[in-house]
């Protein structure tokens, strides 16, 4: 085995192997396992004792991670949710930007640095983690109400300002810092942009849909991956030799032309895995830059970033938000899920170190202020609940145009949660439970894996969603959080697994699930089913009942071979249904 070989396992064995251990550790104790993937990195680097790990090998790989990472951001990013917030998500991130950036030049400038290697300092502080803000927002149950579509909206606005950066910096720091010159890049690097996505639009409209149309026509889950993988990587490398632009503004567009195809939320989930692999590698590789000694040469700037993340452009974001006379849990939810940084900082951080603008010294303060932000922002939002309380007692705020109780409720939703249900597949069985959900007034949401049928049953004004039923994504977007029934129509071994993730969002939905076999019935029951039905079970019941009446049973006795029947095939009892429920007219659940 060659040595470059050898080196690069060892890399990804070793680096995988800590951000494991220490993921898992800090997600015990309650932090985001982001902390523990770039704690892994300090362990591995370079700059503590112990197993070295190649940060070259790592770097080249955590440019993979970038790629997905901008493609995710891309493909979940959608103008609607954008416009729904803008009024304050748009003039919130302005002046949340203006406000780190500001200060962490004053304070880099206290240091004797240019103002360009300033300037851009204050950027790397200016931009929080979509990775983390989301997991807090899930964690605390807020990521579906008005203040977590505010503060994703927020961060989306953020991001963009920050691809925009990464697009011009190279050309501004090649032209040098003359208004003409930065006044040129601009002009070329927006051209190319427009290009680029003009270019993406129509691609998205045209050629991309055909091409997953062909591919999801295979049922192979394996080429369908491989073609999201492929239109994330080759979009991106195609924007940077065609358009001259960075490969993560590429793998962003690659991920907006994807999203505008009915395969958005597949594409999510198949891409998922591959992202978070990778993404943790490049946590890891950030984490094997940090130099805790050179944080000596620079500690009040080191504390000074860090208050200004924590602090300054926390406290700008609450104002603007309680100007708006948002209620008192907006006030503090924004604010508090932004007050950390993340991915774009270190990418823009790593960016400017290359191309000489910022000292080493600026990537440790970055990563440290990122671990130690991260490490307190989970403290900072279970302690929302009360702080509200408090504040709510004394009167500080007035309760704003939204209502506490709509705020707590989460997404709105139009219809009652008894009268929406989530059918998983629509074969014969699924289309059967389907029409009798109408036929009583129930909301049927179909999630089907053949685009096709969906498609018909949205010209049939049916809700259908495209996806994989085992995605937690796939069930929010069919409204499992307001559904009272679960319908598991078709024998699919994944079945046990939907059923788990259903749960988790909506620990009192009542579910009903069809197993192929018998043995499938206790893996179906531990996963959550309330019912299960085999068909093995009912065809022995049905042959059983059809000898008995053949036989000249009496109806008790054939009501009693059943249950029989039915305690020794599924091992467990269920009573016979009683004379009155035969002539019911609805369905209830």
């Amino acid at each position: 085995m060659a040595v470059q070989e050898l080196e690069l396992i060892l890399t990804l064995a070793g680096g995988l192997s800590a951000a494991l251990i220490l993921g898992y550790v800090t997600h015990r104790i309650g932090l985001s396992p982001i902390v523990g993937y770039l704690l892994a990195g300090v362990a591995i680097g370079p700059y503590t004792p112990g197993l070295v790990a190649n940060a070259e090998l790592a770097e080249q790989l955590a440019e993979v991670g970038v790629i997905l990472l901008m493609f995710g951001v891309g493909l979940q990013f959608h103008v609607e949710e954008l416009l729904a917030v803008r009024r304050v998500a748009v003039p919130g991130a302005a002046a949340g930007i203006a406000t780190a950036t500001l200060l962490g030049a004053l304070a880099a400038q206290a240091m004797d640095w240019s103002w360009t290697s300033s300037v851009v300092f204050g950027l790397t502080l200016s931009v929080a983690s979509t990775v983390v803000l989301v997991r807090v927002l899930s964690d605390s149950r807020q990521l579906h109400t008005s203040s977590g579509h505010i503060a994703v909206g927020w961060l989306v606005v953020e991001d963009l300002f920050t691809v925009l950066v990464l697009v011009l910096m190279p050309t501004i720091v090649a032209r040098g810092a003359d208004a003409e010159g930065v006044l040129a890049a601009v002009g070329v690097s927006l051209a190319k942009i427009i290009a680029l996505l003009a270019s993406a639009a129509f691609a998205g409209t045209r050629i991309i849909p055909q091409l997953l149309d062909r591919v999801a026509a295979t049922r192979s889950r394996e080429l369908f991956t491989l073609t999201v993988l492929v239109l994330a990587l080759g979009i991106a490398v195609l924007a940077t030799t065609v358009f001259g632009v960075s490969m993560a503004l590429g793998a962003f567009v690659a991920g907006l032309a994807v999203g505008r195809s009915e395969y958005s939320l597949r594409a999510a989930t198949d891409e998922l895995p591959m992202r978070d692999a990778f993404a943790v590698i490049f946590f890891v590789s950030v984490g094997m830059l940090l130099n805790p000694g050179r944080l000596l040469e620079a500690p009040w700037l080191a504390l000074a970033a860090f208050l200004i993340v924590v602090f300054a452009k926390p406290l700008v974001a609450a104002l603007i938000v309680a100007l708006m006379k948002y209620p008192i849990r907006t006030v503090l939810t924004v604010p508090s899920s932004l007050a950390q940084t993340g991915e774009f900082s270190f990418i823009l951080a790593a960016l400017a170190t290359d191309l000489g603008v910022l000292p080493a010294t600026a990537m440790n303060i970055v990563v440290a202020v990122s671990i130690a932000s991260i490490l307190i922002n989970p403290v900072v939002a279970k302690i929302i609940g009360p702080a509200e309380r408090w504040l709510a007692h004394r009167r500080l705020f007035t309760r704003g145009r939204f209502t506490d109780h709509l705020e707590d409720r989460g997404a709105a939703s139009s219809l009652q949660a008894e009268d929406r249900a989530i059918v998983i597949g629509y074969g014969p069985t699924g289309r059967t439970v389907t029409r009798l959900l109408r036929e009583n007034g129930i909301a049927p949401t179909v999630i089907e894996m053949n685009i096709d049928t969906v498609r018909q049953l949205r010209q049939d004004g049916i809700s259908a969603v495209y996806g994989d039923a085992r995605d937690p994504d796939t069930l929010r977007t069919a409204g499992v959080r307001h559904a009272s029934t679960l319908i598991v129509s078709g024998a699919d071994a994944g079945a046990p697994e939907a059923i788990r993730a259903a749960r988790e969002l909506n620990p009192v939905i009542h579910t009903f699930a069809r197993g192929a076999y018998l043995r499938d019935v206790p893996k179906l029951r531990n996963a959550g089913a309330e019912q299960v039905f085999s068909g093995e079970g009912e065809v022995a019941l049905a042959m059983t009942e059809a000898v008995l009446r053949r036989l000249g049973a009496t109806p008790d006795q054939i009501d009693r071979e059943r249950q029989r029947v039915h305690g020794e095939l599924l091992g467990i009892d269920r009573p016979a249904p009683a004379a009155q429920d035969a002539d019911t007219g609805g369905l209830q659940f």
